[in-house]
């Protein structure tokens, strides 16, 4: 059997609610038991908890389902890579020493059956968002890692749910409407930053997440940009079977 690379991003488990994040992380562990008897490698592109900080000896609650079904993956021997996203910046060791996931802090670079791909999930690239830039050097500083890690678990988790009820993660309005929208090859900025590493150097698949907004873009004859996407909404994913990148949907509505 040929064997696939799966990329998914933008779980966001934790978010708007226990009850609906369960939901969701039932839909996750029946794609990877889908796509598990024809997994090579995974890889988890970021914001797959909508808050996770590791303290030295306390974790979040919750997730066992899908923490469960990657360790199962991984001692079968499937390769799986977890990506530092914007909200689960704060991954440490547990995922390596537990899982025996591979933790990728911000680019990751590969090359399979001779096809270049650029990974990222994608958060502080691009023109713009200076803002957000300047948080995110504070956020990932060691030093304010340290301090965070200072406040005992019951505040700063309460801290931490307080945040994420005010994310984006929530991407639809009240009507059930989906807010994010293709804004054109020249406004999409994570198109445009792809589009500037190309000038330096070939990569065939350009794969980001964080857009939550799930897009396959022609950036030359030969080199194409892929956004996952996300699961609150679309449930979409990317996989490579060797020869061709597609971007899929499981259990689409």
């Amino acid at each position: 059997m040929v064997k696939n690379i799966y990329f998914a991003s933008d779980f966001h488990l934790g978010s708007p609610d226990e009850k609906t994040s369960r939901v969701r992380e039932n839909r996750i562990v029946r794609w990877l038991n889908y796509i598990e008897p024809s997994c090579s490698e995974l890889f988890l592109m970021g914001d797959i908890f909508d808050f996770w900080f590791e303290y030295k000896t306390v974790v979040p609650k919750g997730f066992v389902r899908l923490l469960g079904k990657l360790a199962q993956m991984s001692d079968q021997g499937i390769k799986i890579y977890f990506f530092k996203g914007n909200h689960d910046m704060w991954v440490n060791d547990y995922f390596t020493k537990e899982l025996g996931i591979q933790i990728i802090s911000d680019e990751f670079v590969m090359e399979r059956n001779g096809k270049r791909f650029y990974l990222h999930h994608g958060d502080g690239l691009g023109p713009g968002d200076r803002k957000y830039k300047f948080l995110r050097k504070i956020f990932r500083n060691p030093i304010c890692q340290w301090l965070f890690s200072l406040v005992p678990p019951r505040i700063g988790m309460g801290i931490a749910n307080g945040w994420s009820s005010s994310s984006r993660a929530a991407g639809t309005t009240r009507d059930g409407v989906v807010k994010e929208k293709f804004m054109g090859m020249g406004n999409e900025w994570l198109a445009v930053y792809a589009k500037e590493v190309l000038q330096k150097t070939h990569y065939d698949y350009f794969i980001f997440g964080h857009r939550h907004l799930p897009l396959d873009l022609q950036l030359s004859e030969n080199s194409r940009y892929v956004n996952l996407g996300e699961w609150l909404n679309f449930y979409s994913y990317a996989v490579f079977d060797g020869n061709e990148l597609c971007l899929n949907y499981f259990e689409s509505k």
